[in-house]
């Protein structure tokens, strides 16, 4: 059975959810920027309250669309803060969203047992190492440097290049979750984290959704796509606020498709759509 941290994911496992907590002022979604310790304690009371599997802490944006770049050095103290803060009011599992090795290394000595690297292991050649010698529970979103398809084969094909890097680095099977990095595939961007493809990204991001159960592989699955820019152009909703109902129906129809794991902004409404889609896809 696979785990993140304790927490059991897939097979019978009930549809997780992570919670995101972004404690940098540059990401897209300002209703999930906390970055006061009230703030931060507050958030993380209420997401338990509503439902919340893990807390997934970032302390730098990655959308592909924001020149967002900033030190290791602030990205480790942004996550750090928000860690200690976290810990005196929860006990949920911590995972953090990074792709650079030294922070990661920093908040692993630290305790946290979850990386979450949207670049599968592939941004920071150091990054093996790292895992490596701290052994956490992983999730690998499909990212290549080069320009692809971004079609569902070539996403798993990215994939499986993050789990053989994985698994070089000794992390079994039973400690990998898979990502395919819905918001990341682009023609251009401003910022370093995205994969450059062909095709039209917004037709990418539907057919990824519409067949994840093709790109499994016998790993869970996670899905983020809360108040993301397909959801926006679908709908012509430009303000992310707006994007509301289209998140939870895209939440509810990866449910359906397979997905394990649901890493949201919006926790007690999507613990709701999660709640009767996991009961139709019985």
């Amino acid at each position: 059975m696979t785990k993140l941290g304790n927490i059991g994911i897939g097979g019978k496992n009930p549809v997780r959810i992570m919670a995101i907590l972004n404690t940098s002022p540059e990401s897209f979604y300002k209703k999930s920027i906390k970055v006061t310790k009230q703030q931060i304690a507050n958030t993380i009371k209420q997401m338990e309250i509503d439902g919340a599997d893990f807390i997934d802490v970032g302390g730098m944006s990655t959308a592909p669309y924001l020149s967002t770049l900033i030190s290791e050095k602030l990205e480790t103290k942004r996550i750090l803060d928000a860690i200690k803060v976290i810990q005196n009011v929860s006990n949920l599992p911590i995972s953090v969203d990074t792709c650079r090795a030294n922070v990661a290394k920093s908040v692993l000595e630290y305790g946290i047992e979850i990386i979450n690297d949207i670049s599968g292991l592939k941004y920071d050649d150091q990054m093996i190492n790292v895992i490596e010698n701290y052994s956490p529970s992983l999730v690998l979103c499909a990212f290549d440097s080069k320009t692809v398809s971004g079609d569902p084969q070539s996403t798993k094909n990215l994939l499986k290049d993050s789990i053989l890097l994985a698994k070089t680095a000794g992390i079994p099977s039973s400690k990998i979750v898979l990502d395919p990095a819905i918001g990341f595939f682009r023609k251009s961007g401003s910022g370093s984290f995205f994969t450059k493809i062909r095709s039209d990204w917004i037709e990418r991001d539907l057919s990824i959704i519409q067949k994840l159960k093709s790109i499994k592989m016998g790993y869970p699955i996670l899905i983020s796509v809360s108040n993301k820019s397909f959801i926006g152009k679908l709908l012509g909703k430009k303000n992310t606020f707006d994007r509301l109902n289209g998140s939870l129906v895209a939440e509810a129809i990866s449910v359906l498709n397979g997905a394990n794991i649901i890493r949201t902004h919006n926790v007690a409404e999507t613990k709701d759509a999660i709640t009767i889609a996991s009961k139709l896809s019985r």
